[in-house]
């Protein structure tokens, strides 16, 4: 049976777009934006870990009252418009950008590590981990092994970011947050795949190897293996690439993008609207960038964009998480099946 054309996101994995032009049912976002000047915004149902945070804006001693704001963490308004959310201005974003980078670069360096390090403990000599490495099947405690690794640098740069250019509260500052309505990242993971198949229906032929991400993440493993990649792909890398593009990149691009202050008039408007859509291009582009999977580019940068924009309607990466591991879930199940690991 012909293997079905789909993606699963992880380290040098794929992904795929879901048009929805509404993700805020509720409207919070205009309610948050109506509020009277000077009132908190009221806080909205969810599973926070507590219902406000007080947030001190970088630079202020966390012991001067008029630094301290309360803000409500349930708040549906863009970050952008949310008082004391970081980053706060330009050159803070700039910082966000930079720990981004080095945040990327240092997860590559230790995913390396790691998988050496791993493979000395299998007992695998030079020669035997340069195979390994190049292999599309590699062995289930490679794949995890350079996981963790490339871990260590999408949760290190949001954690650096949020006590350095941040109020130091990690999961406000980075917009780690669930609602009820996230549910509807399942309809968004499920219509992804139904989507990439239409887009590289009229390319399968001339397409080699397609599902090869996949393959890699999963084709080495068996029994026990397979259920660590499964959790691996579905549970951890949702939450570390969504903290990291979305809640850390995203964040300093949005704020780099639009002007500064709140104008008012068509003309600022305009220009704040302009920003966020550079700012969605960017990080979709830059997305798809850090797969390294060329074939799909397209699909994988074209989720991004939807993801960045899913972040910035919400206000919170609940829904990107569970959309990123309904994804997932759905591409690793029909691949198994198909590919001949499931029988």
């Amino acid at each position: 049976m012909t293997t079905p054309h789909l993606q699963a996101i992880g380290a040098g994995g794929a992904s795929i777009v879901m048009a929805m032009t509404d993700l805020d049912p509720d409207d919070v976002g205009r309610r948050g934006r109506d509020a009277p000047s000077g009132l908190p915004i009221p806080a909205q149902e969810g599973f926070d870990l507590s219902r406000r945070v007080t947030l001190t804006p970088p630079g202020k001693p966390k012991g001067d009252p008029g630094a301290r704001r309360t803000v409500a963490r349930g708040s549906g308004a863009s970050f952008l418009d949310r008082p004391g959310v970081p980053p706060l201005t330009k050159a803070a974003a700039w910082r966000w950008f930079f720990y981004a980078l080095v945040g990327f670069l240092a997860g590559q360096i230790a995913g390396g590590v790691f998988g050496v390090v791993a493979g000395g403990i299998a007992g695998k000599s030079a020669a035997q981990m340069s195979a390994i490495t190049s292999s599309s099947v590699p062995p289930e405690w490679y794949v995890v092994s350079t996981l963790v690794g490339l871990w260590i640098g999408f949760f290190g740069a949001p954690w650096w970011a949020s006590h350095r250019q941040g109020t130091g509260h990690f999961f406000a500052d980075l917009g780690v947050r669930f609602r009820w309505a996230d549910l509807w990242g399942l309809a968004i993971g499920g219509g992804a795949q139904i989507v990439i198949a239409l887009l590289y229906a009229p390319f399968q032929h001339d397409i080699h190897n397609f599902n090869g991400p996949t393959q890699k993440l999963t084709g080495g493993a068996h029994g026990t293996g397979v259920v660590v990649i499964v959790l691996a792909t579905v549970i951890a890398v949702p939450f570390m690439e969504e903290l990291f593009f979305r809640g850390l990149l995203f964040k300093a691009l949005a704020r780099l993008c639009t002007p500064a202050g709140a104008g008012a008039g068509a003309g600022a408007t305009r220009a704040r609207g302009a920003g966020v859509v550079a700012a969605v291009l960017a990080d979709g582009l830059l997305f798809g960038l850090a797969h390294g999977e060329w074939v799909q580019f397209a699909g994988l940068a074209l989720f991004g964009v939807v993801l960045a924009a899913v972040f910035y309607r919400t206000g919170r990466l609940g829904m990107n998480m569970v959309s990123h591991a309904s994804f997932n879930l759905i591409a690793l199940v029909a691949y198994l099946h198909w590919g001949g690991v499931i029988r």
